[in-house]
């Protein structure tokens, strides 16, 4: 993914590294890197914290689009390999459709824009609404029966929030969440995407705190202030 040459370019010139989970301190190794490294677990579990009793007080979203808890589902699509080809999202809307509660679609303008461009309509069970502000995905995300996603950062926030994912992609680069059973890579197969969703509301093989315990933001300041370049 272009993203992850950043990635590389960056750990390398880096001083201190600050790593979300043991196989990234194991990953950095295998490319050579190995001092100014931490393990600090991930500060996205501290926003998650600060912030879910705050979206569940003060968003409306689900009772504005008429949702019960766990009798929808979530789905984000945004990737140019599953939007700029023609086959691979289509093949994605007609598993939506045949999904048996609804699907909310906060649909980014780009994916929008090959709707029409590819001539797709969304199924009537397919609810493609505007991006949504933090608070009100973030209630959204936390009611699901399961989230349908191709981003990296809502297959690991379902994760600590325990709601199973079903990742369109064929890879994903938070193994993780594939290891205890919350999450699976079906691509943009539409069999596979809708027996993996139906099936989404079963027993996990269990959960751990992989991310963090919420206080990796507190680690990752003591460390700084200790560094002498």
């Amino acid at each position: 993914m272009p993203e992850e040459v950043n990635r590389v370019l960056t750990d390398h010139c880096s001083d201190i590294l600050f790593c979300p989970t043991a196989s990234a301190v194991t990953n950095l190794s295998a490319e050579g890197v190995t001092k100014g490294i931490h393990l600090t677990r991930d500060v996205m579990v501290d926003v998650l914290r600060e912030n879910l009793s705050l979206a569940k007080q003060r968003s409306t979203a689900l009772t504005d689009l008429g949702l019960s808890p766990k009798e929808y589902y979530l789905a984000t699509v945004h990737r140019a390999s599953n939007t700029d080809d023609p086959a691979a999202l289509r093949a994605i809307m007609e598993a939506f459709s045949r999904l048996d509660v609804p699907v909310i679609f906060p649909a980014h303008p780009r994916t929008r824009k090959k709707f029409v461009e590819y001539g797709i309509k969304p199924a009537a069970n397919v609810r493609v609404v505007e991006p949504l502000p933090y608070f009100d995905m973030l209630a959204l995300l936390s009611g699901a029966r399961a989230v349908l996603t191709d981003s990296g950062g809502v297959q690991k926030e379902a994760y600590i929030l325990e709601v199973p994912c079903v990742t369109l992609r064929e890879n994903t680069e938070w193994v993780e969440t594939i290891e205890d059973g919350w999450n699976v890579l079906v691509g943009t197969d539409a069999d596979r995407i809708v027996a993996e969703a139906e099936r989404a509301g079963g027993a996990r093989r269990g959960h751990s705190a992989r991310f963090g315990d919420g206080h990796a933001a507190a680690r990752i300041v003591a460390i700084i202030r200790e560094f002498e370049p």
